[in-house]
């Protein structure tokens, strides 16, 4: 399931807070309460890179996960570059492995 950390800010209290969600959904303000705000910024956790010794592993969050992303790995690469681009090569056909009805 894709991973987004969303970025809010109530326009009531000033509060800034972030959450982690499977979509850039809208939150109520953890302080006052106030509902409705939508993120002002998100960030795709869906994939992540990890430098571990000299090599880059590439972790993918399944379609499968259901409540958290229960990232598993996916590849490995001997550069930062070689990883971010197998990570963009593997976005284009993420939404791809859904099963069509």
């Amino acid at each position: 399931m894709a991973w987004y950390r969303n970025h809010y800010h109530c326009g009531d209290c000033a509060t800034d807070w972030e959450d982690e969600w499977s979509c850039c959904c809208d939150d109520e303000c953890p302080v006052c309460g106030s509902g409705d705000w939508s993120p002002t910024e998100s960030e795709d956790l869906t994939f992540l890179i990890e430098e571990v010794d000299e090599a880059f592993l590439v972790y993918e969050s399944p379609i499968s996960a259901a409540d958290k992303p229960n990232y598993t790995a996916v590849g490995i690469a001997l550069g930062r570059g070689a990883a971010q681009a197998y990570v963009k090569w593997r976005m284009a056909t993420y939404w791809d492995a859904l099963p069509h009805y």
